[in-house]
């Protein structure tokens, strides 16, 4: 049965050898009137970056710079989403003030100290954003002040999940838009300044 297959060739794994990540296909450039969809991060297309509740926030940063985003979910052992860290979490005043109230490092604060909790976080349906142009997305980021939004929709049994995430940041660069800052009120001033030319 086995005679009509050859065994393949091998070869030994070379030293710095990374691993395949899935990748989507991120459009360069979208206007306001595109497709949300074509500005969301479709973590069906592409791992979500992850990090643990009890995880330091040191670590979680370095996570952040090494995968090139600013917003970690937070999971569980069984990888329930518990909550979201941003880089405004890891590198405003919330380490600080955590570290000064419980009398420890900075280096000691963990990242359920820090992160929004499940509960806090709200998340726009699939289904609207199939609907929705750019547009949409960075009008309800302004007037929410935040520079995320989680998409939700359910898995195959019926379970609510985190489906996509929209990101100022990249809405921004898919704009063509240079960002000089990362204050929300700034982001959004600098995207409609630099659309209105």
């Amino acid at each position: 049965m086995l005679r009509d297959y050859h065994p393949l060739p091998s070869s030994i794994l070379r030293t710095g050898a990374g691993y395949a990540q899935p990748t989507q296909a991120v459009l360069d450039r979208v206007g306001l009137d595109s497709a949300a969809l074509d500005a969301m991060t479709d973590l069906t297309r592409i791992s979500a970056v992850i990090v643990l509740a009890g995880d330091a926030i040191d670590e979680a940063h370095r996570r952040m710079i090494q995968r090139g985003v600013r917003l970690l979910l937070v999971v569980d052992q069984d990888r329930k989403v518990q909550g979201v860290l941003t880089a405004n979490d890891v590198l405003g005043e919330k380490p600080v003030q955590t570290a000064v109230a419980r009398g420890v490092r900075r280096e000691e604060v963990l990242v359920r100290d820090v992160m929004t909790p499940q509960d806090r976080l709200q998340v726009f349906d699939i289904e609207q954003v199939r609907g929705a142009k750019v547009g949409h997305i960075v009008a309800t980021l302004k007037q929410a002040g935040r520079q995320h939004a989680l998409v939700a929709d359910r898995d195959e049994q019926g379970r609510m999940r985190v489906r996509g995430i929209f990101s100022a940041t990249q809405i921004a660069r898919q704009l063509g838009v240079n960002l000089q800052t990362s204050a929300v009120a700034n982001t959004f001033s600098d995207i409609e300044a630099q659309l209105a030319r």
